[in-house]
């Protein structure tokens, strides 16, 4: 039985390359899952080591063979590397070039150079070690189980134990060919590993296409899907955690409530289109003004209210400011239209420590309040003295108004 070795390295090469390809490519679409992208050099570089293998497979060059041994080895480690980061354990230098510097450290040995069984019974334990490693890490699983997991814990398993077809154990087998040459069940082996590993990350991909999905739906659901930020339900839920996060914590919490001004007229002036851009301009304003882990989020309409942590009544001020006059200069012409679209702020401080959300947003908006009555476009800080006396508006409005009823 002959094999033809010219087409199986074009082959692995090619299975390698785009399977590597494939899975940075996966990556680049969630960035979150760093694993994928350890595999998908992985698997780029063990196509380089093929290619050079192929390179000089015909008149063998030690140095060079040796060099695409080591890339080999070093990508093995690698997928190791990138089953222990998607399990959330951290990464090991020393062991991630253990099996290079061992195989460096023999080919010096004069011994070592001429006996070929000696170097295909190294390479293979080396390969081994690592994908059994490999499918230890999965096997062990801390990290959220996939439905690739047990696929996955076999195909580097069984990867790991079709390298030791390459080792003179392999001819002890009665249904291997005779007179196949190492290279060739060399090159059989490196082609189903691909093969196998595609099965593998398919399953892999359809786990984070559907964790994606979920992902997404459970994100429609807490952004405004016009701005893109924080929705009420969002931003409150966000801020109560904050809070309870930092009870303890003695940094002031300061709250901003924000109000278009004549945002009804902008509407009816230039039209809805023009409206929602004012509204997007505002929140990119606004998320350029503010840090992690403050808070921004649209609670509906054209009002808006951004949480800051650890930033007393000065800060809060010139962050208001800050906001207020980049967004006048933002919306001063929108679409081509003189919009001029303006800002009125509400503000409150807590004194510190525990804080409760809902009683903030009330003062704040005590605060816008003085703000639109007083001709919009300004900042009010609330104080007990302005809360008071719309307290009383308040209650003087509801008796005028239980009097008329009651007179007629």
């Amino acid at each position: 039985m002959s094999l033809d070795v010219n087409t199986l390295f074009i082959v692995a090469i090619y299975v390698e390359a785009s399977l590597g390809l494939l899975l940075l490519f996966a990556w680049a679409q969630n960035m979150q899952i760093r694993a994928v992208a350890w595999w998908g050099f992985a698997h780029l570089m063990r196509a380089g080591s093929i290619a050079l293998f192929g390179t000089y497979g015909a008149t063998p060059d030690l140095v060079s063979i040796d060099l695409a041994n080591a890339i080999l080895f070093l990508s093995f480690a690698v997928t190791w590397t990138g089953a222990r980061v998607f399990d959330g354990r951290e990464i090991l230098p020393g062991y991630l070039i253990a099996g290079p510097l061992l195989w460096f450290s023999v080919s010096h040995f004069a011994t070592f150079k001429h006996d070929l069984d000696l170097r295909v019974l190294l390479s293979s334990g080396i390969v081994a070690s690592y994908t059994w490693l490999a499918a230890y890490e999965f096997w062990r699983g801390r990290a959220e189980p996939l439905v690739s997991r047990w696929p996955t814990i076999f195909v580097l398993f069984a990867n790991g134990s079709l390298f030791l077809l390459r080792t003179p154990l392999a001819r002890t087998l009665p249904w291997m060919p005779e007179g196949a040459v190492v290279e060739s069940v060399w090159m059989i082996v490196m082609t189903l590993e691909a093969l196998l590993f595609t099965i593998s990350i398919a399953f892999i991909l359809l786990a984070m296409a559907k964790e994606r999905a979920e992902f997404r739906l459970r994100n429609a659901a807490m952004v405004d899907s016009l701005t893109g930020i924080a929705n009420r339900r969002s931003f409150l839920q966000d801020g109560e955690g904050l809070a309870k996060r930092h009870a303890a914590d003695p940094s002031p919490t300061a709250v901003l409530l924000i109000d278009l001004d004549h945002f009804k007229s902008i509407n009816d002036r230039f039209g809805h289109a023009v409206g929602d851009r004012v509204l997007q301009i505002f929140a990119r304003t606004a998320q350029e003004a503010i840090k992690v882990p403050d808070l921004l989020g649209r609670l509906g309409g054209e009002e808006f209210a951004v949480l800051l942590h650890d930033v007393g009544p000065e800060r809060a001020a010139a962050c208001a400011e800050l906001i207020r006059t980049s967004f006048a200069e933002a919306a001063a012409e929108v679409d081509g239209y003189p919009v001029n679209a303006t800002l009125s702020v509400g503000m409150v401080c807590s004194r510190g420590g525990a804080f409760d959300l809902g009683e903030l947003l009330i003062q704040a908006d005590h605060a816008l309040y003085e703000a639109k009555g007083r001709g919009r476009n300004r900042i009010e800080i609330s104080s007990r003295e302005q809360i008071q006396k719309r307290r009383d508006t308040l209650a003087e409005r509801m008796a005028a108004v239980a009097a008329t009823r009651s007179a007629a």
